[in-house]
């Protein structure tokens, strides 16, 4: 399997707001790459979802032996500083892999991870299109 950065130029052009599953699948696929080759070891399972302008990446397993005896151990904090610093590190290079992909602007990029159940998420909200309009203007209360 390649490493899913490949964009079909038949598909670049298909309104943006819903995604195929190979699109989806290529995200995931190309998230859990990255992951690989900044952690030594990847995610065990990667699923991503789209609703509207927000992708998100949900990555299970992929801990390291180090990482599971710190949490076993009760220093949880110092994985997930850890893996909150990669995750800071590789931000641009998770943005512009999405950007690509999509063919859309990332506007803002979040990270978290949970030690305890060993999953990952990374969030992404994207520009919003013309076809969506005026409903994705900021809300006042």
């Amino acid at each position: 399997m390649g490493t899913g950065m490949g964009v079909d130029p038949t598909t670049r052009d298909a309104p943006p707001q819903e995604p195929s599953g190979r699109l989806l699948a290529e995200v995931s696929n190309a998230i859990v790459v990255i992951y690989k080759d900044c952690y030594g070891k990847g995610p065990t399972k990667a699923r991503t979802t789209f609703d509207e302008d927000m992708l998100v990446c949900v990555l299970e397993g992929g801990f390291q032996a180090s990482e599971r005896t710190l949490r076993d151990a009760g220093r949880s904090e110092v994985v997930t500083e850890n893996r909150e610093a990669f995750q800071e590190v590789l931000r641009e290079r998770f943005i512009s892999t999405v950007e690509e992909l999509t063919g859309r602007k990332v506007r803002a990029a979040l990270s978290g991870v949970d030690p305890e159940t060993e999953v990952s998420a990374e969030i992404f909200l994207l520009e919003p299109t013309a076809e969506l309009g005026d409903e994705h203007e900021p809300v006042h209360a």
